[in-house]
């Protein structure tokens, strides 16, 4: 009992280390919350599974601040994401918007699948009958299968 309340309160501490800085916030609380918004929007390219706002990675705190810059000169939200995106590539964002390159990404595992499954049908189907042995050869395999026993 007392490892949970160990480990519940060391996670409770990482958690507050975690919160960004109070200093580093925008004074206007309606800005603050449209950048935390972009935050969960951008991917942190450390950690490639977080979002910058989920991140501790010093990347994901100077993206934090750029976002917060950006919004503070009172950029719109699709600038900013421009922005990130001609900076760092289409990989930054945690939802990349549908493109022929994206579409490719994702529907080519599914045509490779669908042609390899048609090419065993059409192999299956070409196969010829197994042929019969002969008389001899089935002599000699039955000769084989007593010596086995």
């Amino acid at each position: 009992m007392r490892l949970r309340t160990l480990a519940a309160s060391l996670a409770a501490v990482l958690c507050m280390a975690a919160a960004s800085d109070p200093a580093e916030r925008l004074p206007d609380p309606a800005q603050e919350a449209r950048a935390r918004h972009l935050f969960a929007q951008v991917r942190c390219l450390v950690c490639q599974n977080e979002t910058i706002d989920d991140s501790e990675a010093d990347l994901a705190q100077d993206l934090r601040r750029l976002v917060r810059e950006q919004v503070r000169q009172g950029r719109s939200d699709g600038e900013i994401k421009r922005f990130l995106v001609d900076r760092y590539g289409e990989f930054v964002l945690m939802r990349p918007t549908f493109s022929a390159g994206n579409a490719a990404l994702w529907i080519g595992p599914f045509l490779v699948v669908a042609l390899g499954a048609g090419l065993l049908l059409v192999r299956l189907r070409n196969r010829g009958p197994e042929p019969e042995l002969d008389d001899e050869a089935a002599e000699r395999l039955r000769r084989l299968t007593d010596e086995a026993l």
